[in-house]
């Protein structure tokens, strides 16, 4: 590996290890430190950089980015699941939340296009700050009691099963890069050309569609990771955009 390699993995190490959480060294105390030149070290703090592990804050200079969240691919998850075990707070602010109609939900729930939907709108934060908007869509036979749920601090599987006794055992979800639109960069806090994710997911109790769902996540707050062997091979899927 070049040198500049060698010094990212070193630091990547110590940040795992919490040893750079107070403060991380500037440039000329890891020239000094680790006896390489001011080149090397600018292009590992580069590319630390560019995969959001570290960022530049005018006035504090490199910092730890500590706002990312990590998901694993291949698994079922709750969103508010994932950020509390992290130790923040997940809450959300409730944008929409009535009785509704969607072709697009019926068809991928195999459901009639006139079918009633509860339909649930939220701005998701993490810790105080954006990090998604999400819409689910569950038919209104399954969820009309959710009319009068509090989702200010709560996640929505955890409610469908209190009312309905079931939650979503398997389906699928699909992970794609967009440029957001306009309303939702604003919710989230986003400039012009910031990159998202966006999530798209069909959740069934095991051979029933029942729930719909699409995510605007921040591209700078949330990543993904898929664990793989070349005995077990990888449950990623590529298609054209």
């Amino acid at each position: 590996m070049p040198l500049w390699a060698q010094l990212e993995a070193d630091l990547r190490r110590r940040l795992d290890d919490g040893e750079f959480d107070e403060k991380f060294p500037t440039d000329a105390e890891m020239v000094e430190a680790y006896e390489v030149s001011r080149h090397t070290v600018r292009e590992a703090i580069r590319n630390l950089n560019r995969t959001g592990v570290l960022r530049r804050e005018r006035g504090r200079g490199t910092v730890v980015n500590r706002s990312r969240y990590e998901q694993s691919l291949g698994s079922l998850y709750s969103l508010f699941s994932s950020i509390e075990s992290t130790g923040a707070q997940q809450t959300s602010v409730v944008l929409a939340m009535d009785q509704r109609s969607d072709s697009i939900a019926a068809a991928h729930l195999e459901l009639p296009e006139d079918e009633p939907f509860f339909y649930l709108e939220r701005l998701r934060e993490a810790g105080g700050e954006p990090l998604a908007v999400d819409r689910a869509w569950i038919p209104m036979s399954l969820a009309s009691p959710l009319m009068e749920a509090d989702f200010t601090h709560t996640a929505l599987y955890d409610e469908l099963e209190k009312v309905s006794g079931i939650r979503p055992d398997q389906g699928w979800e699909r992970v794609s890069p967009i440029i957001p639109a306009a309303s939702d960069r604003d919710l989230l806090g986003l400039g012009r050309t910031d990159a998202a994710f966006r999530l798209e997911r069909l959740g069934r109790r095991g051979d029933r569609a029942i729930e719909w769902r699409t995510t605007v996540i921040r591209g700078d707050r949330y990543r993904f990771v898929s664990d793989w062997s070349v005995r077990n091979g990888s449950d990623l899927t590529f298609s054209p955009a």
